[in-house]
């Protein structure tokens, strides 16, 4: 149903050039709007049913704060599809990606990807899906990503969960699960939480004005801390269902 989509934006696309209200027309239509309109599809039983709007979580917080572990929690309870931005981005990197070189030394330096890189690899893992609830994990990290994402997308989280961490305990985290990660040493640590800091919190900030945000403090046992997460969830219940 996806590819479905896409190539209806494609279509648009390559259609527009020939007259200048239909290039503005698909200007406003991309893949996420026209996948949250009211599209028809055929039943097994022959009857039409309509597509379900996609539900988004951000999912945010430091390196080691825990939003992965969580994230698998959430998937088992709730089924969503956890789209990790970092495993999408070292999977780009494995994977021969055309800005695969650029991605490795920018991650080596403890630094934000270009955030239409990113978004790109998140709208091709949401094309890609036949689910439409999605945490999309480690992502926005600052506010020009929110922005590409918002605008690339064409729509907004409808919650975010930030997993608030004292640094000493995330520095021992990343240590201790040395999964031969580039990014798993003390220095890039240090420069990833620097950045975290300068640049994430005010994606934080604008949306708790826009009251969509749920500070879970992420000190405690794994299940601790899922039982903040789960009434979150639970509460959106109509929505995921």
């Amino acid at each position: 149903m996806w590819w479905r989509v896409a190539s209806l934006s494609r279509f648009i696309s390559t259609t527009s050039s020939r007259s200048s209200s239909v290039n503005q027309a698909a200007y406003r239509l991309n893949f996420w709007q026209v996948y949250t309109t009211e599209i028809l599809t055929r039943a097994k039983d022959g009857r039409p049913s309509t597509v379900k709007t996609p539900f988004v979580a951000f999912v945010l917080g430091g390196p080691g704060s825990g939003k992965g572990t969580q994230c698998t929690k959430i998937v088992e309870s709730f089924g969503f599809t956890h789209l990790s931005a970092g495993d999408l981005l070292r999977h780009a990197i494995s994977s021969n990606y055309e800005n695969s070189a650029m991605i490795l030394d920018t991650i080596k330096e403890g630094k934000i990807v270009p955030s239409e890189v990113t978004v790109k690899l998140i709208q091709r893992a949401i094309e890609s899906s036949d689910n439409y609830k999605f945490l999309i994990d480690g992502f926005p990290r600052s506010e020009e990503n929110r922005i590409a994402f918002e605008k690339i997308i064409g729509a907004e989280p409808n919650i975010v969960l930030f997993f608030d961490c004292p640094e000493e305990e995330m520095v021992k985290r990343v240590l201790s699960r040395n999964e031969g990660r580039v990014d798993d040493n003390i220095d890039t640590i240090k420069k990833r939480l620097k950045v975290f800091a300068a640049l994430n919190l005010p994606v934080i900030k604008h949306y708790s004005e826009r009251g969509k945000v749920h500070k879970i403090n992420a000190v405690g046992t794994v299940d601790d801390i899922f039982e903040q997460v789960r009434p979150v969830f639970t509460a959106h219940e109509k929505e995921i269902e």
